[in-house]
């Protein structure tokens, strides 16, 4: 592992940012407010390959890794340009279809994938179980050599974008008869299948829906891979997503710290820059090292991913999610004390962040659980759940 980036994913970085400071804050702001979504932008993206670096080079991808598509999701967000779909679509539902999915599946979506032509959003939460994958309530039965599934599922991204989702059920194993999970691709306009809008306090471009499965029938090639294989599938998207997350959240630290950082500078009072006065300039110097470290570690758990070092990644992701998520939070508060009452003005694209990135906090994975995470499995402390 290198603590520098690469020359290509420097040179990518430099281009997504340009791309997204074209569009520019501004624009994502007029979006999320008149309840828009950032197709534009997103289109543009899959044209130039930005959403499809990670997908295999023989389905029309970049080839790359996981660590290169962060990068393109932290640049995005460091413009002020977040668009949330990216940490489900091309990170957990492409990243499992092209390691577990059929040949078929893999010719269906991954080209669609690579172009960003193809949006698909993932259904794990529910409303009694939370992400436990052991206590999902959502049920898949054999129908001849189909499936038909049945359940709910709430907090889901992205519905209205998207052409399917792929959906956390739980199957009855033949041998044991217990339930194990399962994983299934679900088009949107599948009869039985309904999504709601849940209204949310969140200015943003990207809506969270309640999803309804009624006797929802599908063909035996809307499963995912192996059945018996079910738990590695769904690690294997949840470690990119938490990369992703940590990514989502030092990107909009990033975007917060450079507008304090500026305005700092400008702003004068009693003939010197706000800037100069420890009280501000300390705060916004101990951000800019949490966010080094958070970032740090988000390279080290896509480094690990990619080499598939899947358990390594799975501490490393929790970590750098868990970083992310607090230094985010600190820099866009700090952010709004710089600007003082500007800093709750839409003018200066501030108040909004503020409920923004404590999602981080909550999604993927709660704070609280990525720390019972450490204390079990990097402590080795005992359970306390």
């Amino acid at each position: 592992m290198s603590f520098t980036e690469s020359g290509e994913r420097v040179a990518l970085r430099k281009a997504v940012g340009g791309l997204a400071r074209d569009y520019g804050h501004e624009y994502y702001s007029k979006l999320a407010r008149t309840g828009g979504h950032t197709t534009d932008l997103w289109n543009e993206a899959g044209r130039l390959g930005y959403l499809g670096v990670a997908v295999p080079e023989e389905y029309g991808g970049g080839g790359g890794g996981i660590g290169d598509l962060a990068a393109v999701c932290e640049e995005f967000c460091a413009a002020g340009t977040p668009m949330l779909l990216m940490v489900v679509s091309p990170a957990i539902c492409a990243t499992v279809i092209a390691r577990f999915g059929t040949d078929e599946q893999k010719r269906a979506w991954l080209p669609r994938f690579a172009t960003g032509e193809v949006r698909m959003s993932f259904a794990i939460t529910e409303p009694d179980a939370g992400s436990n994958s052991h206590r999902l309530a959502t049920t898949a039965a054999r129908d001849g050599a189909g499936w038909v599934l049945n359940g709910r599922k709430v907090f889901i991204s992205g519905v209205d974008e998207a052409e399917a989702v792929l959906v956390v059920g739980r199957t009855e194993d033949a041998k044991t008869g217990r339930l194990k999970p399962a994983l299934f691709i679900v088009p949107t306009d599948a009869p039985g299948f309904e999504y709601r809008p849940i209204e949310m306090d969140l200015i943003s471009a990207d809506k969270q829906f309640g999803l309804f499965l009624d006797d929802v029938r599908l063909p035996a090639d809307a499963l995912v891979g192996a059945e018996d294989a079910a738990m590695a599938q769904l690690f294997a998207g949840l470690n990119p997503e938490r990369i992703m997350g940590a990514s989502f959240s030092t990107g909009l630290a990033r975007f917060a710290l450079d507008k304090a950082v500026s305005y700092a500078k400008d702003r004068s009072v009693w003939g010197a820059p706000i800037g100069s006065h420890q009280g501000l300039a300390h705060p916004l110097a101990q951000i800019k090292i949490e966010l080094e470290l958070a970032r740090l570690m988000t390279q080290k758990a896509a480094a690990r991913y990619d080499s598939g070092d899947d358990f390594g990644a799975g501490e490393a992701a929790n970590m750098a999610k868990y970083a992310g998520g607090e230094v985010a939070i600190k820099a866009v508060d700090q952010a709004v004390q710089v600007h003082g009452g500007n800093g709750v003005t839409a003018e200066y694209g501030l108040g909004a962040l503020l409920g923004v990135v404590r999602v981080g906090r909550l999604a993927p994975v709660s704070r609280e659980m990525v720390l019972n995470f450490v204390a079990q499995h990097s402590l080795g402390l005992p359970k306390s759940y």
